[in-house]
Order: structure tokens, then sequence, then C-alpha cells
């Protein structure tokens, strides 16, 4: 028995087929980019559009730290590159 065969507090994990925390344990990721998977793995089965905007949040915490001081997200298809001087 792994430690992924519990949880406390619901199902909504144990019904997937690789829960977040072994794909995020198993890939060394952030506690920001770990917290947006568990919240969008979720959202169908637990906190649906609440868990979606803690999602979007931890993005947003994500953007800001690695990218500098943007206060909105990119629009779609917009990318951040380097400037060349």
């Amino acid at each position: 028995m792994t430690v992924y065969n519990k949880q406390v507090g619901g199902v909504h994990y144990k019904k997937m087929k690789v829960q977040p925390a072994q794909f995020i344990n198993a890939n060394d990721l952030p506690f920001a980019e770990g917290n947006a998977i568990k919240y969008i793995c979720r959202h169908r089965h637990k906190g649906e559009v609440q868990d979606l905007e803690k999602a979007k949040h931890y993005i947003d915490m994500i953007i800001e730290r690695d990218y500098g001081d943007h206060v909105k997200p990119l629009p779609h298809g917009f990318t951040l590159t380097e400037k060349k001087e």
C-alpha cells in the first residue's frame, strides 16, 4: 500500500488514473505549479468554478514570480520573449 491509496476528506483524487500528487511529486514541481494542477484536476468532482479560480490565482502567481510585474495574464496566443537590444 502506498500513501496514494489513502485520501483524507473525500474520494475525488482516488477516482483518477494518476493522482495530482503523484504527478507533481514525480516531476518535482514547485508549490504554485502543483496547486494549479491539483485544482484543475479536481474541479469537476469537488470545487467546480471556485477550484478553477484558485488554479488561475496560482498561475498568476507563477507569471508574476517568473516573468515580472505582469498584473494580468497575457492575451491568448501571446508569449513573453526577451528584449533584443
